[in-house]
């Protein structure tokens, strides 16, 4: 067993607590859902069958990015591109009409495609944007009119290369980590080597109120949970799996975590005083936070090296982790030995290796790289698929699912379907 430590006050045990904006519990408002989790909320409706062919609501043209697609009451935003920039658009997620669009930085493009790759973040009427090249915006979100912003160079020092950069950190494939908000914090990935890794803004005035940590940033999103104790951020950046406390930035434990070219591209997942990361280098681990005498410890608490996973991030779902596996095939994982329960081949053809994942009550819905959406059944016993269809093409942008329908995006349109309607 490894540990490793950064000095603290003692604190008591507690248990997680993951940040939710501010939403309607049948919302999906922000990454991987209200809690960033990969769970659609208790209240939502459950398929229990996809759909033999795909008839959808709407469906709309779109722009390049691997961004996702938010849904916040009435409205849904996505983010895309056009010739020379990024571009915010604000829809009505009933029908599809856009009700406003505003460009917001210039157009990044290298060979995984054009496009904004960090998901934004709704919260009561305001809109949180960020660039592949490192501006990030306020935007009421009646009108889209900036409210505040920051520029990573500007104020912070981080150089945006692109391919001029040597290692795939987020200042050469774009910053694609979504930042976190936690009551009136925003606490952002800007991978800053001078002291601000981490940057938390007042987000109602873009006012900084810490700065904290060296490490580049990788394309990881930020967590929040109560670890041994204290709510802190919970970073997966281009060095390390890290833990920084949310009222004062204050680095509480760090585990050095090595990965070829810097990719770390999953979010952390938290559960209980637990947490995992993965990587296509060093596989699946666990770390287990408490504290002694000497502060906050990182001890861990397993590693499974044969799942490799490389793009996606698990979902944990009754002690089992599912997720795209290393091997293009689908796994289930034990949450606390580690242990593989089953593997599933078939999940990806020729380089594609993702899928996004998302819990409704028992049942998983799986996108593929390669556009097609899967019912499965959240079962660590064996691989139950209960549905299958294709829905878009080539994607990589995480989908929301928010009042029975799915919000499914590639790199040519934007579509809302209908999982409950009856064929």
């Amino acid at each position: 067993m490894k540990t490793f430590c950064r000095s603290t006050a003692p604190v008591a045990l507690s248990a997680v607590l993951f940040c939710c904006v501010a939403a309607l519990a049948t919302d999906w408002p922000q990454w991987r859902g209200p809690a960033r989790s990969g769970h659609a909320p208790l209240n939502a409706p459950v398929p229990s069958t996809l759909p033999r062919e795909i008839k959808p609501v709407w469906k709309i043209a779109v722009g390049g990015g691997h961004s996702a697609p938010i849904v916040m009451g009435s409205k849904l935003v996505y983010l895309d591109v056009n010739s020379s920039r990024e571009i915010a658009h604000v829809l009505d997620a009933a029908t599809g009409k856009e009700l406003w669009q505003v460009d917001y930085a210039d157009r990044f493009e290298d060979e995984w495609g054009p496009g904004p790759r960090a998901t934004p973040i709704l919260d009561g009427d305001r809109l949180y944007a960020q660039s592949c090249n490192g501006e990030l915006r306020c935007l009421s979100l009646a009108d889209g009119k900036t409210i505040w912003q920051a520029n990573f160079e500007k104020d912070f020092g981080v150089k945006f290369l692109g391919s001029k950069a040597n290692e795939g950190t987020a200042t050469r494939r774009g910053n694609n980590g979504s930042g976190v908000i936690e009551g009136n914090r925003f606490v952002v990935p800007v991978g800053s080597t001078q002291g601000a890794s981490l940057v938390c803004f007042d987000k109602l005035t873009g006012k900084v109120l810490w700065k904290s940590g060296d490490d580049e940033a990788a394309y990881s999103s930020f967590m929040i949970g109560t670890l041994a104790g204290v709510k802190q951020v919970v970073a997966f950046t281009a060095e390390a799996l890290l833990g920084a406390d949310l009222e004062t930035g204050r680095i509480l434990w760090r585990v050095p975590l090595k990965t070829n070219a810097k990719r770390h591209t999953a979010s952390p997942v938290i559960f209980g005083n637990r947490v995992t990361a993965n990587s296509h280098t060093f596989g699946l681990a666990c770390f287990e936070i408490s504290k002694d005498s000497g502060g906050f410890k990182a001890t861990e608490a397993w590693l499974n090296r044969d799942l490799k996973i490389n793009l996606a991030t698990p979902v944990l779902v009754d002690g089992h982790l599912y997720c795209q596996g290393a091997n293009k095939d689908y796994i289930c994982a034990d949450a606390k030995t580690g242990q593989t329960k089953w593997t599933q081949a078939g999940f990806g053809l020729g380089k594609k290796d993702y899928a996004s994942t998302i819990a409704i009550g028992n049942n998983l819905l799986v996108l593929t790289e390669d556009g097609n959406l899967l019912l499965l059944a959240a079962n660590p016993d064996k691989y139950t698929e209960l549905g299958r269809v294709q829905v878009c093409g080539n994607t990589w942008a995480f989908p929301a699912y928010a009042g029975g329908k799915l919000y499914v995006r590639d790199g040519r349109s934007l579509q809302c379907i209908d999982l409950l309607a009856k064929n």
